[in-house]
């Protein structure tokens, strides 16, 4: 079966750092993209980035725009994100999902597989 389990999470003070891990297993990670979203007690769902399955085209939410990269290791199976300059309003629950190769979900706001992992928390905090 599909299975996308994310790392990485913890508490960490402004201005830090973070790398967040997403494992999948049970599919072939070459043939997709792979989106993070983020969810706040409260808040809508937040897409936050996406990386296409075969150039490697990346896509960023303004809001973590030059402060956070994706990337992915199809060898390793494992696709990453590393959150730098962490604020306050980066605490959120951190989630993997399949996308279409091509980040068509992530552009859409939608979920196309909805198959994610169990997340990760992320807690900015002085």
């Amino acid at each position: 079966q599909v299975q996308l389990v994310e790392s990485g999470g913890g508490l960490v003070q402004p201005g830090g750092s973070l790398r967040l891990s997403c494992a999948a297993s049970g599919f072939t990670l070459d043939y997709y993209a792979i989106t993070w979203f983020r969810q706040a007690p409260g808040k809508e769902r937040e897409g936050v980035s996406c990386i296409t399955s075969n150039d490697g085209t990346t896509y960023y939410a303004d809001s973590v725009k030059g402060r956070f990269t994706i990337s992915r290791d199809n060898a390793k199976k494992t696709v990453y994100l590393e959150m730098n300059s962490l604020k306050p309003e980066d605490t959120a629950v951190y989630y993997c999902e399949v996308d279409k190769p091509y980040c068509s979900g992530y552009i859409l706001g939608v979920s196309l597989y909805d198959s994610w992992g169990q997340g990760t928390q992320v807690t900015v905090s002085s």
